[in-house]
Formats: structure tokens, C-alpha cells, sequence
């Protein structure tokens, strides 16, 4: 279950005290404050105009510049854009040295005319990338830089950067998956069939490398949990020579098959999946050999049945393979070298007792295979560490009170390195460091906000920057100048938030307070709390995207509140280790601990009249609210949730809950709703996507179902072809509109 676009971004980072300029001051606690007139205060002028842009613009993230890469001289940025209501993204080149930006090719142009086309593996693996996007939604420049390859509509395209020309390379039987160049530019590698095929790229010569897959075996793909859950979308691997290809092989035979049909064309074949419930049957993975020109696979042997999770695979110049195994539990995992027979060498064993969290960004060999960067939460808080080649630790680069979250780049020569830290979970920085002089780190993004960067050579680095009250900008920097910006086609909303972020309670608890923008000070107002509440993901952080739907329904009326309870991240190992086997307990507690706290502070919130929605595992936390705490929920909204955690997938579920130890496991009963379905006294509102693959729509219907039978009312909508992301923006308006029209019915603004 990722976070609402999680990764590259798609779900942001930010700093506490920082409030929107024209945020009211929260005025003294007086007992002479009136209450609203009951279903009396009409939306705002603002309310519809935003919707329409929060909709049309796919939460007013399309025109954003995506998949930034610098190239390999320096002297170009390269990046996806589409239009500011448009899905459809075109290719983009941004000379550092002059600072002018052009268009260099458009999916138009390539397909004259035509649709583009995607199969169901291809739709499947960009629902698991959260990625919405059509047109060039992906490329890859070569490793010279001279080349840019893509695949679009079923093919694959190689764009020659000098002459300015695509040409499209033959294909037969079948749509490229994953294709990705050699190091040595000679050859693209990518899955087709089940199987991993080669081409090379100046005579056009395709060879199928791997055989065997079929009837639930297939080769170089990643599986489901390794996709959604461990954040690796590979299946296969170049060796620095360009002479063998690790993969792959995932054996689902014995994993339980879901079907997702459409229920507006039942003429149509469902389509199946292979979805490892939490307790039962994974997918078989093994890690193979193989020359470039096919023949025998050697296969790399470690303990999988202790180890069956493969977590992270790295293939570094001048080192060795090296590959990161899970045990089922998730509370045990080795860093395995591996030895060109296949045979592995134990580098490092981390374990945790409750589990282990990876860092996607780690290892990274340094040039000459000198030593490895490894993170690592075992003093508490991550930190960084500079690694001997034989996994013995030479020193700590980043140390925990710095705040280490992800490393971005290495610079060999100068063994500088480049990361993403903050010691505050609201913002999140650049830092820059020695490996030689760990303690002379600097921080290069000054300002207060939420950061990311790309990071190329020669000194040039994209620095992404979201802040509360402006745009966000994507700078280009080379060196101690700023060559310009990427153009943004973002639309800027019709009404920015009005954010004020605060702590709560002893915890210190990180909160958001979104007020309408006609706030009356000295009158009292519903409340809503927009929850996500679970591991990986914060709803509070400094950047105004977070808030736009927030301030959506505060123009109805209602002040909107976030807070980010235990479990979340960035707060240290106890703060989320607190969430372990507690899903039916601490979320809720640290809510409604939050909430109670803010209502003292700011008498504004009429604690009286709240409801809560979230999605996905805030869909769970929400329903979870109207069925245990009606006492302090008069109405709830639950998206796409997780009815019994039993029905969801190992690699997530197990990590925080156990693998499930029988019919029976507290945990699991103490976290389940169907355990707490008569304990509803008050309006909810389940919504779920028909098409939703990550949580299915098996979920909505038994939470439904159990409500009936226990004789508590409710509403259930179906949202037919909807996944679990709401694309079409017709959908979503009327759904939004949907969602205020019931908070307004039941909380009387």
C-alpha cells in the first residue's frame, strides 16, 4: 500500500510554525463563542472553481516537469511534460548553458494520429508506479547520453539527440516491458512474453536470452509485492561489462489468482492477477545468470527458504553482484556478495524485532569497488554509513540527529556525496558531505519547504522545492550559478490553502489546520479530519499540494485538520515501531488524542460536530473511527478500505502485523472491521473502485456486507472501472461534490 503517490514524488515532504500569509491568528479560548447556524452557511464562491481545477488537473500535478535526468555531459536537462489538463507528456531538452528550453519530439508526432495502445501488463505495472500519465511516459538516455530510448504504444523508439530523429526498432510477438540500455550503449535489454530478449541496437538483431516461462513461471519481471510494497519495478540486471544479465525468476503457481471484472460489460473476460494474500502463498523468486548470448543459467544460491524476499539487486563497476534477501517476517535481511559461480558471502545482517524498514537507495558501491554506503536504523534514527568491501563498517557519514532519509548521488573523484535529510518530519533538505570529513556537511536548499533533486556531472543538479506559499520549482544548478528553471504548466488553484501548521499534545503530534477562506474568527466551526494515519506516509508537511482538496471542503464550511500520529515516518524507530501488531489501536488513539488536543488550543473547533475520510489505509482509519468512536465521529468517509487484513498483501501486511499466527491472531481480529461492524451508530459512507487492483474491491463489498447483516445503515458507492486512484476527473467532481454534500447533510456548517 503506497502512499498517494509515493516515490518520485508524488507525495510530498515539510516545517512546523509556518502558516499562509492571510492565516488568521487563533483567537483566546471565550465562552461567549456562538455556534453556526445549523445547514445554514452556503459554499463559498471558491469551492467550485477549485474542484473543477483539482480535477481537470489530476490534483493539479499535470504540466509538472517529471523524470528529470541531467545528461551524462552536463550540459542538458532532459524531462517528461505534459500540458496543465493534459495526461499526454512530450519530451523536453533545458540547456544549462543558456537557459533556453525546446520541445524535442511529441507522442503526436511518432504515432501520427493514431491511439496510443497499452496491454494489461503494461496498464498493470503503471498502476503499481502510480502513474497516470500517456504519450512518452518513460525514457532512458543512454549511457554516452547520444541516445534516449522509449517505448510507446506496444513499441520501442531510439531517439538520436545529434540528428534530432526517432526511429522506431522492429518488434514481433508482443509490447516491450521494462526496456533498459547496456552499459556499453550497445545493446537494450527488455521482457517480452515472459522471457528477457536483447537487441542490438546497430543491426537490429533480437536474441531471447531466457527460456522455460510459462503456465505461472516467468522470467526478468518483478513480482507483485516486490513491485507495490518493496519499491524495486526491476526483474533484471546488467552486469558493468555488458556481458551477462542477472534475473529474475518468479514462479506463481501456487499463488491465489484475483479476477477484476468489469461490471458494465459482463461480456467482457475478467482480468487475473496473482495476489499473495498475508498468510498464504508467495510467489517462488530466484536470481539467475546468463550470458548476453544466451545458453545455461547459473543460479546465485542463498537460504531461500529462510530468505525468500529479494529485496534490492545492484550491479556496480568494479563489484560484485550484490543483492538484499528478507526473511518472510521481515525482521531479518542480508546483504549477500555474489561470486560469478553464484556462490554468496554474508557483508552485512540486520535485524529488527518488530521489522525492517529498505532504503531503495542503498548499497551504492564506490568507484573501484572500494567500499559501500549502507543505511540503517539501528542506533534509533537512519543514518549513513561508509562500508569496508567486506561489510565492515569504516565510519558514520551521516549520523541520526541529521535526519537522513535517502541518498541521492555519488561523486567519485571529489567522494562527495549528496542526500535527503531533515531532523523536522514537516521538511525535508539537500545535503551535501564528505566521505573523507563526515562532520563538514552543508545544507544547500536554505529556504523552508519539501525537497528533491536530480543530480548530474559536472556540479549540475535539478533541485525540486514545494513550500506552503508559493509554486513549487524545479531550479537548475550548476556549480554556485542557477542556470534557470524547468517551465512549470502547473494552473495555480483558484484559491491557495490556508495552512497553518501546529504541534499537539505531548507527543508533539504534527498537525495541519486548513480554514475557509471567509473564516470568521469568534464563531465555531465543524470539523473534518483528513486521515491516512499508516506507516510510509505523512498527510502534514510544507508544501501546498497537500491541502488543496483540504481547502475544497473548508470552503463548505468546515475548518479541515491533518495529523500525522505514531507509525508515520521520520520521527525515529520507537515512533513507528509503535504502530507494530496495533493497527485497530494506536492510529485511532493518536487521532483522537491529536484532535482533543487542538480543540482545547483552538476553540474555533467545535469538537461536537466532526467527521473524518480518508483513503486507502485512511479509508481503514476511517472506518475504523465510525465503528469504535462514535462518541467522537458523527460522520465518516471511507475510500478503497482494507476491510480485514487478512484480504491484503503479504509483503505489506506481515511487515506490521505478523505473518498471521492462525485463524485467530489477535492482531489481526483487533485490526480487522469486520470485528467492530456493529459498533456503527452513525452516517458512513464507503466508497471503492470496481477496477481496484492494489486494495480489492472484495474489501468495500464485505465491509458492506458485514454492516447489512449486523442492521447498521449506511451508504456503499461503487465507482465502476475506478482503480485505486480516481483518474477520471467527471468521476472524481461528482464524487467530491458527493463527499461535501454528505459532511453538509450530517454536520450542519
Amino acid at each position: 500500500m503506497k502512499p498517494p503517490p509515493r516515490r518520485l514524488l508524488a507525495a510530498a515532504l515539510a516545517a512546523m510554525g509556518c502558516a499562509h500569509a492571510t492565516a488568521p491568528t487563533p483567537p483566546a479560548r471565550r465562552s461567549t463563542m456562538r455556534h453556526a447556524a445549523r445547514a445554514t452557511t452556503p459554499p463559498t464562491a471558491h469551492a467550485d472553481a477549485l474542484l473543477e481545477q483539482y480535477t481537470q488537473t489530476w490534483r493539479f500535478r499535470l504540466g509538472a516537469p517529471e523524470s528529470v535526468r541531467v545528461a551524462p555531459d552536463g550540459r542538458e536537462v532532459l524531462f517528461l511534460r505534459s500540458g496543465a489538463r493534459d495526461f499526454v507528456r512530450d519530451l523536453f531538452a533545458f540547456d544549462v548553458a543558456t537557459g533556453v528550453e525546446r520541445r524535442l519530439l511529441t507522442a503526436g508526432e511518432l504515432l501520427g494520429g493514431a491511439e496510443e495502445s497499452l496491454t494489461v501488463e503494461e496498464r498493470a505495472r503503471r498502476q503499481r508506479m502510480r502513474m497516470a500519465a500517456r504519450g512518452i511516459a518513460s525514457f532512458q538516455l543512454s549511457p554516452d547520453g547520444a541516445r534516449i530510448l522509449f517505448p510507446l504504444s506496444g513499441r520501442l523508439y531510439v531517439y538520436e539527440r545529434a540528428a534530432q530523429r526517432a526511429r522506431a526498432l522492429t518488434e514481433e510477438g508482443g509490447a516491450p516491458i521494462d526496456p533498459r540500455w547496456s552499459p556499453d550503449g550497445a545493446r537494450i535489454a527488455r521482457v517480452r512474453g515472459g522471457e528477457l530478449h536483447v537487441i542490438e541496437v546497430a543491426s537490429g538483431a533480437q536474441q531471447r536470452v531466457t527460456s522455460g516461462a510459462g503456465g505461472g513461471i516467468s522470467h526478468a519481471t518483478a513480482e507483485f509485492v516486490a513491485q507495490e510494497e518493496m519499491d524495486r519495478m526491476e526483474g533484471y540486471w546488467w552486469s558493468p561489462d555488458s556481458r551477462t544479465l542477472a534475473y529474475q525468476e518468479t514462479d506463481e503457481r501456487e499463488v491465489e489468482r484475483f479476477q477484476i471484472a468489469d461490471p458494465m460489460h459482463p461480456e467482457r473476460a475478467p482480468d487475473a492477477f496473482a495476489y499473495p494474500r498475508a498468510g498464504r502463498q508467495n510467489a517462488l523468486v530466484r536470481l539467475g545468470l546468463v550470458s548476453v548470448q544466451g545458453g545455461a543459467t547459473t543460479w546465485v544460491q542463498w537460504d531461500r527458504v529462510a530468505f525468500p524476499y529479494l529485496a534490492k539487486v545492484v550491479w556496480n563497476e568494479a563489484a560484485p553482484l550484490t543483492i538484499l534477501v528478507q526473511n518472510r517476517a521481515q525482521t531479518e535481511e542480508r546483504l549477500l556478495a555474489v561470486a560469478p559461480d553464484g556462490t554468496t558471502r554474508t557483508l552485512i545482517t540486520e535485524t529488527d524485532p518488530a521489522w525492517l524498514n529498505i532504503d531503495s537507495s542503498v548499497p551504492r558501491w564506490l568507484p573501484g569497488g572500494t567500499g559501500f554506503l549502507w543505511s540503517t536504523e539501528r542506533a534509533g534514527r537512519w543514518q549513513l554509513e561508509l562500508r569496508r568491501p567486506d561489510g565492515t563498517l569504516d565510519r558514520v557519514v551521516v549520523p541520526p540527529e541529521v535526519g537522513y532519509r535517502r541518498l541521492l548521488h555519488v561523486d567519485g573523484p571529489g567522494r562527495t556525496i549528496r542526500y535527503l535529510a531533515s531532523d523536522e518530519p514537516t521538511e525535508q533538505h539537500l545535503w551535501r558531505s564528505s566521505l573523507d570529513e563526515p562532520a563538514t556537511r552543508a545544507r544547500e536548499t536554505p529556504q523552508p519547504g519539501e525537497h528533491d533533486a536530480e543530480i548530474g556531472s559536472d556540479g549540475v543538479r535539478v533541485i525540486h522545492r514545494s513550500a506552503l506559499t508559493e509554486a513549487s520549482t524545479w531550479q537548475v544548478v550548476r556549480g554556485d550559478r542557477v542556470a534557470g528553471n524547468l517551465t512549470s504548466m502547473v494552473e495555480e488553484p483558484a484559491l491557495a490553502p490556508r495552512v497553518e501548521l501546529v504541534r499537539a499534545g505531548a507527543d508533539e503530534l504534527r498537525a495541519a489546520i486548513v480554514r475557509p477562506s471567509n473564516h470568521h474568527p469568534g464563531r465555531r466551526y465543524p470539523v473534518i479530519l483528513m486521515v491516512y494515519g499508516g506507516p510510509h506516509a505523512q498527510t502534514v508537511g510544507q508544501a501546498r499540494a497537500r491541502f488543496n482538496l483540504s481547502q475544497f471542503f473548508a470552503e463548505h464550511g468546515f475548518v479541515v485538520v491533518s495529523i500525522d500520529g505514531r507509525g508515520t515516518p521520520n520521527r525515529g524507530r520507537e515512533w513507528e515501531r509503535a504502530l507494530h501488531r496495533s493497527f485497530g489501536d494506536v492510529p485511532l488513539d493518536d487521532q483522537v488524542r491529536g484532535l482533543q488536543s487542538l480543540g482545547e488550543r483552538y476553540p474555533e473547533l467545535d469538537l461536537q460536530r466532526v467527521g473524518i475520510y480518508g483513503w486507502s489505509f485512511g479509508g481503514y482509519l476511517s472506518a475504523l473511527a465510525m465503528l469504535r468512536r462514535s462518541d467522537v465521529f458523527r460522520a465518516g468517509i471511507a475510500g478503497a478500505p482494507v476491510t480485514d487484513w487478512r484480504d491484503y498483501d503479504t509483503h505489506y501486511t506481515e511487515r506490521y502485523m505478523g505473518v498471521p499466527t492462525g485463524d485467530d491472531d489477535p492482531a489481526y481480529r483487533q485490526g480487522s472491521l469486520l470485528t467492530w461492524a456493529d459498533g456503527l451508530r452513525r452516517p458512513l459512507l464507503v466508497v471503492h473502485g470496481t477496477a481496484d487492483d492494489n486494495v480489492y474491491f472484495l474489501h468495500g463489498v464485505r465491509l458492506s456486507d458485514a454492516l447489512f447483516r449486523a442492521g447498521r445503515a449506511h451508504e456503499f458507492l461503487p465507482l465502476a472501472g475506478s482503480t485505486h486512484s480516481v483518474a477520471d476527473p467527471t468521476v472524481a467532481t461528482l464524487l467530491y461534490r458527493r463527499m461535501a454534500g454528505f459532511f453538509r447533510r450530517h454536520l450542519h456548517p
